[in-house]
């Protein structure tokens, strides 16, 4: 069924030239314009509570729909109204709200989080925010309506004016509270976690002070400062993190007894996925050692810190990375939802919270990429998965005691779901390859109604052609997939020049079914300069199961590169493709990529562009790197058979390696080494900073990378 799909969807891109040629042509200066992307005109798009009702705001009005019955339902003019009353400030547009009943929704004015009683038409106050103003990490609490923020490396718990907040500070600047750690590896996003009613706060607390300082310079100063932070590389000492739990009634602090004793090991442990049982009296901690080969489910009494129970464990020689914690039954708190790769595949299974595993809930050779909710008996739930479509994202319903699983979703593409508390409604966000954003009501019997259409903002200009397809993988067997963008009214027999863009790296999805196939207006701004761009997922990516992935474990940029050769075959197979003007370009693992194809194959990529790239992985940090490559003195060959320090006697052509000085994870120590290496090689090697950038270039700035990478193309590559 997929490959039928996959052949049509191949037929309709190769005719993207001819269905979209006009005559506009894209500048430099429009690739950061947002307006030429497609993008929905309505917001706020959500379920009224536990009915089947929608809400959503177009400009200046909130509409109510039921059903395929949409009317307008609340102005700005009106709630301004109702915010007067209460003397609070003007909204000067609708705000973002969020329903937190059937008849009442919050939202944020001024300092203020208040909410508006729809029956009363009254506008209310839940807290105050002005103390966590300008603050980081504002975090509200569930019901309660009190709220933890951060400062600096503390972390202050607001109740209101009336009370007093409470602090959590240390005069050690290298201690710090309530902040994601482990580098927001595993699925850690944020530092605090509020218990279901809000009654309790679980939060990190991450001692760095065993941390090498790394010097980074701030130099827009008159002298140049010294600017350290906290870099702890691979195979060196670790940061050590300990778990807090603030009880708001008893004002009491205690921490986790997460260490059985307190050597190294277990003082470098990972605790992630902080999860609250439903009743609040457990925390659940998915452990991780440093090796990263084994994980302990564990529970923790919250009262008094001490481990209550390992439920579960799981070990793989090559590594183990949950990153969602255990999803419990709304109606049955005694059972939870655990994700799992045991099988080879991202799957569901059901757990009693005694550890004893009931049954595996998912199976199959695809991947469940999301959890969406339960309907209101917990008879289904909902989940986003790629069954059908491994390059796009479907949702599904799965039956709770048969495990049946079928799709609610039934377009290709990549989709974004919301359902409704009974189960039997869902708000569809979507796109496609060829398919602009839409979004829907629907139910089991189809579309409700039409929320948004997106227009193609691209209709005016001279459109690239876009195909999707598959290639083998250099085992012969695997199916790569690949998005290749071609110059709009190509002319017969002409040659073009051809730039592979490469990621390759672990969690990455380059080509989707999604709007251009996962690429952007700087791919679409190359090809209509006359250029040919191509992009092939290789194995080490994400989405295609553990193997897949974890095959290049130890031996990072080899299999990959194979793979990406793979690609090159196929695109010298293309009668429009210059073999003699082919480039690579990539950024972080990808910049890694392109240097280890470009200095392994120059008589292949005449020209590559790097972005702050690995050169060497005993400078990148512990919890990635250690992952993927294991410790240094563990994989002594690995680690130097992917240096490119080794490797730069080979650079031959033209390479520009492009990397921002204050880059916090591949540190700028990588490329100046590199640029060391290619001066001793005698070879010639071309270089560029962002002075103020981190890891990549963002904002206006980003124009400029854009101009400076078509410039080095058109001087050496065109």
């Amino acid at each position: 069924m997929m490959k039928l799909k996959y052949i049509l969807l191949v037929a309709l891109l190769s005719m993207g030239s001819t269905m979209w040629a006009q005559n506009k042509m894209l500048s430099s200066k429009q690739l950061m314009t947002y307006s030429l992307y497609p993008r929905m005109d309505v917001a706020n798009v959500q379920f009224v509570g536990n009915t089947n009702q929608y809400v959503y705001s177009k400009d200046t009005v909130i509409y109510m729909g039921k059903k395929n019955k949409i009317q307008p339902f609340l102005t700005l003019s009106q709630l301004n109204k109702a915010v007067a009353a209460a003397h609070k400030t003007e909204l000067k547009r609708i705000p973002g709200i969020k329903y937190i009943n059937d008849n009442e929704f919050a939202f944020v004015s001024g300092t203020e989080y208040l909410k508006y009683n729809t029956k009363t038409k009254q506008v209310s106050s839940l807290a105050d925010l002005s103390s966590g103003l300008g603050k980081q990490n504002l975090d509200m609490a569930p019901e309660q309506y009190h709220y933890a923020y951060t400062i600096g490396n503390n972390l202050y718990v607001d109740f209101g004016s009336e009370v007093v907040d409470r602090a959590f500070e240390d005069k050690n600047s290298d201690i710090v509270f309530g902040q994601s750690v482990h580098r927001n590896e595993f699925g850690i996003e944020k530092g605090t976690f509020w218990s279901p009613k809000g009654n309790r706060l679980a939060f990190y607390r991450m001692d760095q002070s065993m941390v090498t300082d790394y010097p980074m310079v701030n130099t827009s100063a008159r002298i140049a400062e010294a600017a350290p932070f906290k870099y702890p590389m691979a195979g060196m000492k670790s940061h050590e993190v300990t778990v807090g739990i603030f009880d708001c009634k008893a004002d009491t602090t205690i921490y986790l007894e997460t260490r059985k004793n307190n050597s190294v090991a277990e003082r470098e442990m990972y605790l992630t996925n902080l999860t609250w049982s439903p009743d609040e009296r457990y925390l659940y901690i998915a452990k991780i050692n440093r090796e990263q080969n084994h994980v302990w489910m564990e529970r923790y009494d919250v009262t008094t810190g001490k481990l209550d129970k390992v439920l579960f464990e799981e070990t793989d020689p090559r590594y183990t990375e949950p990153c969602e914690g255990p999803i419990f039954i709304p109606n049955n708190p005694n059972q939870f939802l655990w994700y799992s790769l045991r099988d080879g595949y991202k799957h569901l299974y059901l757990y009693n919270i005694d550890g004893t595993m009931l049954r595996q809930m998912t199976r199959g050779e695809y991947e469940v990429e999301g959890f969406i909710g339960f309907d209101s008996k917990c008879e289904n739930f909902f989940i986003y998965a790629n069954k059908d479509n491994l390059i796009g994202r479907a949702a599904y319903k799965v039956n709770m005691k048969s495990g049946a699983m079928s799709p609610i979703t039934n377009i290709d593409g990549t989709h974004t779901v919301t359902v409704s508390a009974d189960g039997t409604h869902y708000i569809d966000r979507y796109s496609g390859t060829l398919t602009t954003s839409r979004c829907y009501v629907k139910n089991a019997k189809g579309t409700v109604a039409t929320l948004c259409e997106a227009v193609n903002p691209l209709d005016e200009y001279a459109m690239p052609g876009i195909q999707m397809g598959t290639i083998k993988a250099a085992d012969g067997k695997t199916d790569l997939y690949y998005r290749l963008i071609t110059p709009p009214n190509m002319k017969p027999g002409e040659k073009y020049p051809t730039l592979v863009y490469v990621y390759g790296g672990p969690h990455s999805q380059l080509v989707t079914d999604s709007w251009l196939g996962g690429g952007n207006l700087y791919f679409l701004f190359l090809a209509q300069q006359g250029y040919v761009i191509f992009t092939v997922d290789n194995r080490g990516t994400d989405n295609r199961g553990f193997e897949f992935e974890s095959c290049t474990h130890r031996h990072l940029g080899e299999i990959e590169m194979a793979d990406q050769l793979e690609g090159v075959k196929f695109l010298k197979s293309l009668p429009y493709v210059d073999q003699d003007r082919m480039g690579v370009e990539g950024w972080s693992f990808g910049g890694f990529m392109t240097i280890t194809m470009k200095l392994a194959h120059p008589e292949i990529f005449k020209v590559g562009c790097a972005g702050g790239p690995v050169i060497d992985w005993k400078w990148y940090e512990i919890m990635y790197g250690e992952r993927y490559m294991d410790m240094p003195d563990e994989n002594p060959e690995g680690y130097k058979n992917n240096s490119l320090l080794n490797k730069a006697d080979n650079l031959e052509g033209r390479l520009l390696v492009i990397h921002g000085a204050e880059d916090n994870t591949v540190v700028w120590q990588h490329s100046i080494e590199f640029v060391e290496a290619c001066i001793k090689a005698g070879k010639l090697v071309d270089y560029f900073i962002y002075p103020h950038h981190e890891h990549n270039v963002h904002g206006i700035d980003r124009i400029h990378l854009y101009e400076k990478m078509f410039d080095y193309y058109e001087t050496f590559l065109k």
